[in-house]
């Protein structure tokens, strides 16, 4: 419990910083910006790395074993992610390119963060509905995990494969990592991905298994 409170506000503050960092203008404009996180801006990928950072430094000097808390942590971290979206959905923010689905959605509410009077991607739902994907592929590799560290990884690579994809439907993306290509969230994802496919095999031929 102590662990999840330390994840818990370092999340929030990396979010932050990241999404500052990505967005440095709006805060030169208006540097109390930086605290009005009501008005959205909460980067899953900045609250990601300095959690996995305090969550290091806490587990280290508590003496708990990493790669089994971490594949104890693993599945809430996405039910969190799921619940998250639906509360970017109900503010407006993360929100889809334009389209003319038949599941489109149009925002209208003149506080909503997204554009409105326009059909849009309900990108959030689809994050979220991949969230619970996730979610239960890791109950199933829970039940036949070999080694400490597989539901951890194994998240990591569903969530950095699956978000790269789904981001392209975003509409609000304003910073690209590869000119007009790759997104620095797509980037990111894409090269957590690729960590956590050889974590995975070092971890598997590691002699320290279940």
């Amino acid at each position: 419990m102590d662990l999840c409170f330390y994840l818990l506000i370092a999340a929030i503050v990396g979010s932050r910083l990241f999404y500052i960092a990505a967005n440095p203008g709006i805060f030169f404009q208006d540097p109390l910006e930086i605290i009005r996180i009501q008005n959205g801006g909460l980067v899953f990928y900045g609250g990601f790395v300095a959690a996995l950072v305090a969550g290091l430094i806490y587990m280290k000097g508590a003496e708990m074993p990493l790669w089994k808390t971490a594949d104890i942590i693993a599945p809430s971290i996405v039910v969190g992610q799921f619940l998250g979206m639906l509360g970017c959905f109900f503010a407006g923010c993360c929100y889809g390119r334009p389209c003319d689905f038949p599941w489109a959605v149009t925002f209208t509410h003149p506080e909503s963060l997204a554009p409105t009077g326009i059909p849009l991607h309900p990108v959030q739902f689809y994050f979220s509905f991949n969230y619970l994907l996730i979610y239960g592929v890791l109950l199933f590799v829970r039940r036949y995990k070999k080694f400490d560290g597989q539901l951890f990884w194994a998240y990591v690579l569903l969530y950095g494969i699956t978000f790269a994809i789904i981001e392209t439907f975003r509409g609000d993306i304003q910073s690209f990592a590869i000119s007009g290509a790759l997104s620095v969230s797509q980037t990111i994802g894409a090269a957590l991905a690729m960590i956590a496919a050889v974590m995975i095999m070092l971890l598997r031929r590691s002699p320290e298994k279940n």
